[in-house]
This record gives C-alpha cells, sequence and structure tokens, in this order.
C-alpha cells in the first residue's frame, strides 16, 4: 500500500514536471515570437505615412496685389507669429510699410528652401521690394505652402513622421517628467512605478500619474488593440521588453513620439506630436514654446478628456500640473513655468488640414486614375495642388451667409438651401476653390462634382456661340421674340414661352442673350441646328452627349457645377479647351518627383468669335439678368456672365468670369423642390458677394485684329454714332447691320420700332450717314424664323470705324524674368518637366503674355509634344495682337509644331505668315 502510494506520488510529479516544463517551453517560444514579432515590426517601415495635401504657396514678388494687412493676414493663416525681434523661422516683425519675415525651410513641388530671412516693403495695395537678408533685391519668393489635408486609410490614423533633429528639446524631457522617471534606466517595465503612481494618485485624489512605461504605451499603441485584459497586459510587459533590448532609447523615444494618439478629427486619428503640432497649434513642432509643448504632452493622459478645444479649463489645468512637475524636476525655471502657466491655450481656432473636404474629394478622385488607394494612403506621398487659401475662405463665406438670407425667404422652410461653388483660373485651368456644401466642413456628399442638374439658361451661350460661328450672325443681328409652335418626333407640339410670359418682337442678338429670352433663342438654335448645338457643348468639355430635342436649347441638359465650370472656362480663356486640374504635382516621401499634371491648352473656338460673345455677355451684367450684381462689384469692375433657371425654379444657377477668375454657382434642394429664385435672385447673390471679395481684375482680352468696337442701339439693334443715344451699347464686331443718324428723334424711334425695314428706310432718309445699299433688310416683323435662311449677313466696318488696337511690344516684369531664366537653364540640363512647371509658375503672374505661351510652347516641342506646342502657339497669336515680332514668333513655334507632324503645306503657310508680320 505505502509503495503503491510512493509511486503515485512520483507519477504526479512527473506529470506536473511535464506540464510545468511544457508550459515552459510554451511560454518561451510564444516569448521568441513576441520577440520576433516586435524586432520584424519594428525595424521596418514603421507607419503607413498617409498621403500630405498642400495648397498652392503665394508667391511674392514686386507689383504683386498685396496689401500689408493682407500679407500679414497670410502669414498669421501659416502661423507666423509676430514679434518685436527675429528670433527664429516661423516669425514676423511688421516696421510701418516694411516687413521681416523669418522664413521656415520649406519643400516645394520642385525645389527645397532653407530657413531664410525676408525683408518685404510694400505700397498701399501692393508690394514695392523683396530682399533677401544681405540686402540684395529678389525678384520673386515662395511662402511654404499650407497643409490641407491628408488621404488617410479606412483605420483612419494620421501622422507627420518628425525626426530627432525636429523635436524640440523640452518634449522627450517633459515626457519623462509627467510620464516616465525612469525612462532612461528601466528595462521597458518599471514594476516600482505601479505602485509609485498608486500612492500619488491617492493622495491627490485624482489621476497625475501613470503605472505604464513609455516603452508599454508604445506597445499598446503601435501592436495591441486597446481592450482592458490581464492578457494583453502581460503581452505588453513582455513586449516592452523586447522593444528595450533591442532598441536605443533614442530610437524608443523617438517612435512614441511619432505614434501615440492625441487626438480626433471626425474620422482621422491623430497620431504622433508632429501632426498634433499641426492639429492644435497649425504650426511645426519644432516651433512650439515651453507652454505649447506642456499643452501637447498634457494631451497624452486623455485626449478625448484633455480636448483643449472642448474642454479648454480641464487641459488648462493639467497643463499648469506638467509646468509644475518639469519646473520640480529642475528642466526648467520655476519662473518660466509660472510665465508659461498664465499664457492663453493658444489653440488654433479649427484644425489644421481640416479646412476643404470637397477640395480633397476631388483631389483623391483625380489621383485615383493613376495611383492605387494603398499608395494614397501608405506611401508618405506630397500631393501640390492649386488650391488657393484665400479664394476658398471667399466662396465658404459667401455661400454660407447668402444661403442664410435666402433661407428666409424659401417656399419649402422644413428643407434647407443647398449650394454649391467652383472657383477657377481660366487660363491656367487650375481649379483653385471647391464649396460641396452649405456646412462647408462636412465630408459628405460633393454637389460640387456630384450634382446633376438641370443648365437652364446657361446653355444660351452656346447657341448664341454656334451662330455666330456660322457666319450668317453678329450682336447686331435682328432675331424675332416671337410664339413658336414645334412639332416634336412624338406628333406633339412644344410652345415654349418667355419667363414673362410676354414677345418681345424683332430684338439685336446681343438683347436676345443678355435678357435671356427663350423664344428667340431657340429660333436661333433651331436655325443654325441642333446637331451643331450639340457639339458646341462637347467641344467646349460637356462629359455626356446631350439629348438632341429642343428643349436643350432651353437648357434640358444636365450637368454637374465642374461640368458647367469647364464649359464657362472656355469662354473665358478665348476659346481654349484647358482641362481643369486640381493637382500639380506628386512627390515621394523621398522628394522624387513621381507625376506632374502639366497644363494642356487646345483651341476649340475662333478667338475673335469668343471675343464678340464675351462682350454680349458683359451686358448680360450691364443690362440683363446680371444687372443686380452692380451693386455689390467695384463700379469699374468689367465682368461677362449668365444666369440660369431650370424649370419650376428647381435649379437657380449663375457663371461669370472676370479677367482673372471664373466662378460658377449652384444653389438648389437636394430633394429637386422648387426654391422659388431664378438664377438671378438665389445664386447670383452668392457669385457678386464672391467675385467682389476676390480682389479680381477686370476682363480686358485684347480686340482681334479683325474686329472693330460699334455702337448700336439696344433696343432695336441699328447702329448709331457714340452719344447718338442712351440706349447705346458697345458691341464688337467686323460688320453691322444699319446706322442711326445722330440725334434721330427718341418719340419717332418708338413708333417705328415696330417695323424694323421702317426704321431702315427712315435712317437712311435722315442724310447723315446712310447705309450702304448692299445692306440687306431684316426680316419682317413679327414672322417665324425661316430655318436655315440667314437673318442678317454681316458687312465690312467703314473704313471711318478702324478701331484697331495700337502697336505695342510685350515684355516680361523681373518675376517672370526669373523664372524664365530659370527654366533655360533646366531644359538646357533636359529636365523639360521641370522647366515646364517653372513656366507654368511665370505664367501664373503674367497669364496675358504672349512670349511665356511661347516660350512654354517651345518647351513642349523639345519634349516631343508638338500637338501641345501648336494649342500654345495660338494661345500666343491671339494674346499678341498688336505686337507683330510677338505674334511672328508664335507662328513660327505653331510652323514648327506643324512641321513634326508631318502637315508640311500648312507648316509652310505658317512661316510665311510669320515672315510676312516679322522678316528675318
Amino acid at each position: 500500500m505505502g509503495r503503491y502510494a510512493a509511486h503515485s506520488r512520483k507519477h504526479i510529479w512527473r506529470t506536473l514536471l511535464s506540464i510545468v516544463g511544457a508550459a515552459a517551453l510554451l511560454c518561451s517560444a510564444y516569448i521568441l515570437y513576441l520577440d520576433w514579432l516586435v524586432t520584424h515590426q519594428f525595424e521596418g517601415r514603421r507607419w503607413t505615412l498617409p498621403a500630405q495635401v498642400y495648397a498652392a504657396p503665394l508667391e511674392l514678388y514686386a507689383g504683386l496685389q498685396l496689401s500689408p494687412l493682407e500679407l500679414e493676414h497670410e502669414l498669421q493663416r501659416l502661423q507666423y507669429r509676430r514679434v518685436d525681434r527675429l528670433e527664429r523661422p516661423g516669425t514676423y516683425r511688421p516696421q510701418g510699410s516694411r516687413i521681416d519675415v523669418a522664413l521656415r525651410p520649406a519643400r516645394f513641388a520642385d525645389e527645397a528652401r532653407p530657413a531664410a530671412i525676408l525683408t518685404l516693403v510694400s505700397g498701399a495695395n501692393a508690394i514695392e521690394s523683396l530682399r533677401g537678408s544681405d540686402g540684395g533685391e529678389l525678384p520673386i519668393v515662395r511662402l511654404e505652402p499650407l497643409l490641407i489635408g491628408s488621404i488617410f486609410p479606412i483605420h483612419g490614423e494620421d501622422r507627420i513622421v518628425v525626426t530627432p533633429q525636429e523635436v524640440p528639446p523640452l518634449l522627450p524631457q517633459a515626457l519623462k517628467a509627467v510620464e516616465d522617471r525612469k525612462f532612461d534606466t528601466h528595462h521597458g517595465v518599471d514594476p516600482t512605478a505601479i505602485a509609485r503612481a498608486l500612492w500619488v494618485n491617492v493622495r491627490a485624489g485624482q489621476i497625475e500619474q501613470g503605472g505604464s512605461t513609455l516603452t508599454q504605451q508604445l506597445v499598446r499603441s503601435y501592436f495591441l488593440d486597446p481592450r482592458q485584459t490581464l492578457w494583453r497586459k502581460l503581452r505588453e510587459a513582455i513586449m516592452a521588453i523586447a522593444l528595450d533590448a533591442h532598441f536605443t532609447k533614442a530610437d524608443l523615444m523617438n517612435a512614441y513620439i511619432n505614434e501615440i494618439f492625441l487626438g480626433q478629427d471626425g474620422d482621422r486619428a491623430i497620431h504622433g506630436f508632429g501632426l498634433a503640432s499641426q492639429f492644435y497649434f497649425g504650426k511645426p513642432l519644432s516651433e512650439l514654446d515651453l507652454a505649447e509643448v506642456a499643452l501637447l504632452v498634457a494631451v497624452v493622459r486623455g485626449p478625448s478628456y484633455y480636448d483643449p478645444r472642448r474642454h479648454p479649463e480641464r487641459v488648462r489645468q493639467r497643463r499648469d500640473l506638467v509646468l509644475k512637475l518639469m519646473a520640480d524636476r529642475g528642466i526648467v525655471k520655476q519662473e518660466d513655468a509660472r510665465a508659461a502657466a498664465r499664457r492663453p491655450l493658444g489653440v488654433a481656432s479649427r484644425p489644421s488640414g481640416a479646412y476643404f473636404p470637397a477640395y480633397l474629394d476631388f483631389v483623391r478622385r483625380t489621383l485615383r486614375r493613376d495611383y492605387r488607394d494603398q499608395d494614397l494612403t501608405e506611401a508618405g506621398l506630397r500631393i501640390y495642388t492649386s488650391l488657393d487659401p484665400r479664394a476658398q475662405d471667399q466662396a465658404e463665406r459667401a455661400l454660407e451667409r447668402e444661403l442664410a438670407r435666402l433661407d428666409r425667404l424659401r417656399k419649402y422652410p422644413e428643407s434647407k438651401l443647398e449650394g454649391a461653388v467652383i472657383v477657377t483660373s481660366p487660363q491656367s485651368g487650375d481649379v483653385i476653390a471647391i464649396v460641396g456644401s452649405r456646412n462647408v466642413g462636412y465630408d459628405g456628399f460633393n454637389r460640387a462634382l456630384d450634382a446633376r442638374r438641370s443648365m437652364g439658361s446657361l446653355i444660351k451661350p452656346f447657341i448664341y456661340l454656334t451662330a455666330l460661328e456660322t457666319g450668317r450672325y453678329n450682336a447686331a443681328t435682328v432675331v424675332q421674340d416671337a410664339a413658336v409652335d414645334i412639332k416634336l418626333a412624338n406628333g406633339k407640339e412644344w410652345r415654349p414661352e418667355n419667363f414673362t410670359k410676354q414677345t418681345y418682337g424683332p430684338v439685336p442678338l446681343v438683347r436676345a442673350l443678355a435678357e435671356s429670352l427663350n423664344l428667340a433663342t431657340v429660333g436661333v438654335g433651331m436655325d443654325v441646328g441642333l446637331p451643331k448645338v450639340a457639339q458646341t457643348l462637347q467641344r467646349f468639355g460637356l462629359e455626356h452627349p446631350p439629348a438632341q430635342v429642343p428643349a436643350m436649347l432651353l437648357g434640358a441638359v444636365d450637368a454637374t457645377p465642374l461640368e458647367v465650370a469647364q464649359l464657362y472656362n472656355g469662354l473665358a480663356n478665348g476659346g481654349f479647351h484647358t482641362p481643369l486640374r486640381a493637382v500639380r504635382a506628386v512627390i515621394s516621401e523621398a522628394g522624387n518627383p513621381l507625376k506632374a499634371f502639366p497644363l494642356e491648352v487646345t483651341p476649340v473656338a475662333a478667338p475673335e468669335v469668343v471675343y464678340e460673345l464675351d462682350r454680349m455677355l458683359q451686358q448680360v451684367m450691364i443690362r440683363g439678368t446680371g444687372r443686380a450684381a452692380r451693386a455689390v462689384l467695384p463700379a469699374d469692375l468689367v465682368v461677362a456672365g449668365k444666369s440660369g433657371t431650370s424649370s419650376d425654379f428647381r435649379d437657380s444657377w449663375f457663371a461669370g468670369f472676370s479677367g482673372s477668375h471664373l466662378a460658377v454657382v449652384w444653389v438648389g434642394y437636394d430633394d429637386n423642390l422648387p426654391t422659388g429664385f431664378t438664377g438671378s435672385s438665389g445664386a447670383l447673390p452668392v457669385w457678386a458677394r464672391l467675385v467682389a471679395g476676390l480682389g479680381t481684375i477686370s476682363w480686358n482680352a485684347p480686340m482681334p485684329e479683325s474686329l472693330a468696337d460699334t455702337w448700336i442701339e439696344y433696343p432695336t439693334g441699328l447702329r448709331v454714332e457714340p452719344g447718338c443715344s442712351e440706349d447705346a451699347v458697345q458691341i464688337a464686331g467686323s460688320r453691322a447691320l444699319t446706322r442711326c443718324a445722330l440725334g434721330y428723334d427718341r418719340v419717332m424711334r418708338s413708333i417705328v420700332l415696330p417695323t424694323l425695314a421702317m426704321a431702315s428706310l427712315l435712317c437712311a432718309c435722315a442724310s447723315l450717314h446712310a447705309p450702304d445699299s448692299t445692306t440687306p433688310q431684316p426680316p419682317e416683323p413679327g414672322g417665324a424664323i425661316p430655318p436655315g435662311e440667314p437673318l442678317s449677313p454681316w458687312q465690312p466696318v467703314p473704313p471711318e470705324q478702324p478701331s484697331r488696337p495700337s502697336q505695342r511690344q510685350f515684355r516680361l516684369g523681373a518675376a517672370a524674368t526669373a523664372l524664365v531664366t530659370q527654366a533655360h537653364a533646366q531644359a538646357t540640363g533636359g529636365n523639360y518637366g521641370l522647366a515646364a512647371a517653372t513656366l507654368e509658375r511665370a505664367l501664373r503672374i503674367e497669364p496675358d503674355n504672349p512670349l511665356l505661351w511661347i516660350e512654354l510652347g517651345q518647351v513642349r516641342l523639345s519634349e516631343g509634344n508638338p500637338s501641345q506646342a501648336d494649342g500654345m502657339g495660338r494661345k500666343a497669336v491671339a494674346l499678341a495682337t498688336g505686337d507683330p515680332q510677338a505674334q511672328a514668333a508664335a507662328w513660327r513655334l505653331i510652323g514648327e509644331s506643324l512641321r513634326q507632324r508631318g502637315r508640311n503645306e500648312e507648316a509652310v503657310d505658317a512661316f510665311r505668315r510669320a515672315e510676312t508680320l516679322a522678316p528675318h
């Protein structure tokens, strides 16, 4: 019995030892696995780095229209601090008309720039000079681009990785003082820290210290899930010991600084102190002072609980505690800590990088044509865009303010009006602002890109453009605004009406467009033909072929605000199609260029025809449906535009342009309810307020040499002399209908107005300036427009009306000259892409200078793109009116581009034109 019991005990011990041995073996294997996992993951690429998206940098040069107050605002947008003495980058000092700026180091798409000192002298409204630290003149300087957001993965982690050199020395010291006093001596886990933290917290009556080391916090954030379990705490301790064994303390501290969670911005998780510094203070981590460092360390304990925007007083108390601990540990002086505690939190009013969700949406869609989502969310790309923060702010404010006003007048109080805005620079095709909702911070349905709505009368300029292209119409051509019945393919009849339900009889084309007369427009459209109108729309950029039905002529064509902006950009750009673009360049994490999105120019309409139409669109703003904007816009600002209203007032549109900006506004309900607003009463006020705040310049395109200014009577289209009539308007054309004698009696005109034939006869009898006998009579009043029959052929302008542009010679300004010199050097080195990007910078400064278009065309030729060189040459010809030397250079560029494409006969003709203009 005893022998059996002893045997049983030995068996039990052997079994226990076997179990313990197996458990030890399993534990050892698991520890080795964790050790391998930690080493393997931490030695490679430690983080998936979201693509960082940047706005366009502000280019500073002598002559730039920017007041000292506006310049100071731009510096503050980049979180430059106003100081009495420049001490470090990121500060500026105003001294009367002079501003000294300590520029930060910056990375641009084409180069990196070190920190530098800049001195600007400004007049009341423009920069007068720029000088460097050595006192030498600088032709052009760029401020660093504003970080506007990230393209982060589904899990939402966003970060800006910083190197140890970019970390202020106070930050690691503060973290160790508050979170882990023995960080430099323990081996990943500090057993005494738990007991000490428990004792401190009990005495204080609140949580002041935690038991986990910084290494454990790093493991918890980097490797593990947030569940609070004993098993997770055990794994955390083992992995912390393994990390400490394999990596240096400096490496672990830098990893902690880049990894730790410090806040939430919607779906975006703010990780690392680099991004937290931008998120809370809008500036680089290296520029934080003592109080700001202490605030970020305070947030570590609980980013939600200590959110400085939601709980400022709570985080202030925690910040002051951090400052006290730093002073008690001898890291800072007591007086410095007390001074920092007296300072306000200094948190930016809204997060940096969370400004423009609609614009970032457009950027993402653009990039997904060339990049996988994984590349955009993990590879640390730097995306440089065309966004202009000033224009974006103005667009947001205009939409928010005017929709709030319109809400008080809306037809359906239970629904909220929505809106969208697109702003472009017409010559370059840069999209500089997008607003996709009245809630500008909402990253949801982007109406600017996705709301396909009926265009309404926005389509009318393209109908009139098609008519002008036939050569049978001009701005003075009299057309009939009369009731018309059109038989449809299904046998039914379509009877359009004017907005006023009235008819206006014979009217000149310019008036029909300015007052948006439906019946006159339908007559013109049916005369030129629906297929031709559809072709015009597609030439200018309409993505989907419109249904060729008569209702198309009154806007039964669906388009997004972005598509409308593309269409009107061609009108604002003189008949040249430039694809709208948000992205300028993509740069790798290492700084290598990956992809450029170059400027493209394709002629889609004759410049003289578009010029005449643009002059007609100016009358929309003076006498027509856009005239209410004059109450808001500067009196001397020349703009052109068109309103649009869809059936039952469901959509309110306005599209218009100045010399430097195009803006498209849509207002409506998401559920397509009637708004009760026309384009003039709904969208136009938004557009006018936006344009008034943009600092835009007047439309002043050069008049083609084949055209001349002509004065006509607005109601009748009759030719008059300047001052002949208070109803006279100036149009552009090479031919005119009839002329009215000076002093022609207004009463007599009102009597004969119904019959233009009689008016023409009376003007002929007035003895002064009798019309040419070959001028055909206008159609009989009240009659329908015969399809295919010319209404009023154009006649040559008489010799006494030359109105030709004077001779001139284009030159480059100092900033553009410096950039052209830089581009020449780049092209000489074979870097044509970089040279083209540099010339595009110059074109944004002087977009109407044909010399720059010729330079860019030459680069396009050198890189093997003759078709684009041809387009840029033709653009230069259109701009070079009055300068035969520039025109000749442009025609030589066109000739060479044609020759390279094998179109030799056309090339010879182009070279002949050049030789005629400026013989070699």
